[in-house]
């Protein structure tokens, strides 16, 4: 277990970036139909071995952990069809999940005291997982009001969830094409809280780990 504590943000980072781009390598209908439940399940996993380190709660990061995991199994292979209160308990587990992911990367970095290869990895995996949280933001207001954002393909559920997932990445680093645009009061809010979250993060965490970086060279 030790071993496997040792690289894990190592495996979470690289099992998401296989999620998000894992089509740019893999023949489509392989990749959608086998692979990218796969590395869905991996990137849980690897988001366990994150939260499992943490004494307090450790039961209950265990059983939502098991939950998460069994819902996006089920969603993977045999779908809800239309049960849509599924599709809502899946939703509200997974950003409860992430949202309990991102904050223990994020704590741990701001406390380590030696700055190693394993650290720089949690730095990335941080920000990764930001913008994972900034998607379900974004996928949570479009689920409420339809509409929330132009540019969105709602007729396929899948296409809008890659676009959300890109508009919530552009945001968080600030770049922003003008393609997908918010068009209600609430979705140009939390669009600018994502801008804001960015920033934030690599001036204020990220900033922290390269100060104790070059204290860390010095002595």
């Amino acid at each position: 277990m030790d071993s496997i504590l040792k690289y894990r943000f190592e495996a979470f980072l690289i099992s998401f970036c296989l999620v998000v781009f894992g089509s740019l390598f893999f023949p489509p209908k392989l990749f959608e139909n086998l692979l990218e439940p796969a590395f869905i399940i991996l990137n849980i996993s690897a988001g366990f071995t994150i939260i499992y380190r943490l004494e307090k709660w450790r039961r209950f990061y265990t059983v939502l952990f098991i939950s998460t995991l069994v819902f996006e199994l089920i969603n993977c292979f045999y779908g809800f069809g239309d049960h849509t209160y599924l599709q809502l308990i899946l939703f509200a587990l997974l950003v409860l999940y992430y949202l309990i992911v991102t904050v223990a990367i994020v704590r741990e970095v701001w406390h380590t005291e030696e700055v190693t290869r394993n650290v720089i990895f949690g730095v990335m995996g941080g920000y990764t997982a930001l913008g994972l949280i900034s998607f379900f933001i974004f996928l949570g207001i479009e689920m409420a009001d339809p509409g929330s954002f132009s540019g969105l393909d709602s007729s396929n559920p899948t296409t809008q969830n890659q676009s959300l997932l890109y508009m919530a990445y552009i945001t968080l680093m600030s770049i922003g094409y003008g393609d997908i645009t918010p068009t209600t009061q609430i979705a140009q809010k939390a669009t600018v809280l994502v801008g804001l979250l960015g920033q934030f993060y690599l001036v204020i965490i990220t900033g922290v780990v390269v100060g104790k970086y070059i204290n860390q060279q010095r002595k």
